[in-house]
């Protein structure tokens, strides 16, 4: 395997090998050469020794770590009305959050101009250099082409198909490189890698004002062709051909079970509500009827994820968004159950989310990491 600083650096933040000797038994390199290796990311200010303080009898072995204070992460989940600003540490822990009003229909230049404008006060206030922070994460409510970084014809975001995001948010923030994502996806990832042990196969089912799934697999996002993998919103129910979706077809799973359609029907009843949002508070606040209306979204969607069940064969669905809650669980458990054979799901957990509303930002810090900390771009940083 190859073995320069960045492949020392991978072994000890993925807590593999966290002691010299350990190094030295999965590396195979001398001595002196892992040395020099340790002593680099010391140097660096990428690894922490801990000093190997032991207990009466004698001192342990030196434990090494990867230094999440090295440097901080900017994370921004945009949702349809607004976005959840981030600095974190290297670890995905938020250490400051702050949230603005955005509307993603207004088009993408006002939307990234109002995020970059928070996220320059936000390092003002927490008097964070722009130096000190080493990537910037952004995702969006939309497929993100896994290629190119840019929206991939989001239903609800007329505009922004195309746009260069990235770009836009790094000449506003100079030196900071801008790595895109969904936002399913991110979420899926911040719920993966906070979880108490590895799964091979995960999805995560955010519910809010549109819906979506993000698919982990071997711990790693599965992303489709172009960045639609997971893009259930969108599949048309047989039963609801009349219904108006916000893509402009009819019959779509969000045009009859997102938090927007659901918010519209407690409209009819005299109950005000615009967004997926609102649903969720006014089921956390007892609603009896936002928590029917919510139960029998759950029992749509149900439907759809029964075939995602089946294709995937996951360990666990986590429910997340705005929308999640009981009445949403027991909605989509009365129909996935049901149709699906005993064998795919006997071993499967549904679940709520741990993480609310930091699990995109946090699963944003956590993929900057990976690429700005990865064995190879530390190896080309440090040399190999």
């Amino acid at each position: 395997m190859p073995t320069g600083p960045g492949d020392v650096l991978a072994l000890i933040r993925a807590g593999e090998a966290t002691t010299r000797g350990a190094l030295l038994e999965r590396t195979g390199l001398s001595r002196m050469t892992l040395s020099r290796r340790v002593d680099g990311l010391l140097s660096a200010g990428l690894v922490v020794d801990d000093g190997g303080a032991g207990t009466s009898s004698g001192r342990r072995a030196r434990l090494l770590g990867f230094n999440a204070d090295h440097s901080r992460v900017v994370a921004v989940a945009v949702d349809t009305t607004h976005a959840r600003i981030a600095l974190t540490d290297l670890l995905g822990r938020p250490v400051a959050v702050e949230e603005i009003v955005v509307d993603v229909t207004d088009g993408p230049a006002p939307t990234l101009a109002a995020i970059s404008a928070a996220t320059t006060a936000l390092l003002a206030q927490t008097d964070t250099a722009v130096s000190g922070v080493c990537g910037f994460g952004l995702s969006i409510p939309g497929p993100v082409d896994p290629l190119t970084g840019r929206p991939n014809q989001p239903p609800m975001m007329p505009g922004w198909d195309g746009y260069p995001m990235a770009d836009e948010v790094a000449a506003a923030l100079p030196g900071i490189p801008v790595l895109t994502a969904n936002d399913a996806d991110a979420a899926a990832i911040g719920e993966d890698r906070t979880r108490d042990s590895a799964t091979r196969a995960m999805c995560l089912l955010k519910v809010a004002t549109g819906i979506g799934t993000g698919i982990i697999i071997d711990g790693r996002p599965y992303r489709g062709l172009d960045g639609g993998a997971g893009d259930i919103g969108h599949v048309r129910l047989r039963d609801h051909p009349d219904a108006l979706c916000q893509c402009g077809a009819r019959g779509c799973l969000a045009a009859v079970a997102s938090g927007r359609a659901v918010a519209a029907k407690l409209r009819e009843r005299g109950i005000p509500a615009q967004s997926g949002r609102d649903v969720g508070r006014l089921v956390a606040h007892g609603n009896a009827e936002a928590g029917q209306l919510t139960r029998e979204a759950g029992q749509l969607i149900g439907e759809v994820l029964a075939t995602v069940v089946c294709v995937l064969n996951p360990e666990v669905v986590v429910v997340g968004g705005a929308m999640s809650s009981a009445p949403l669980l027991a909605g989509l458990r009365e129909t996935l159950y049901r149709l699906t054979p005993a064998r795919a799901t006997r071993h499967l957990s549904l679940e709520m989310g741990r993480l609310g509303d930091d699990a995109a930002v946090v699963g944003l810090a956590h993929a900057v990491v990976d690429e700005v900390f990865s064995a190879a771009a530390v190896n080309a940083r440090l040399g190999t």
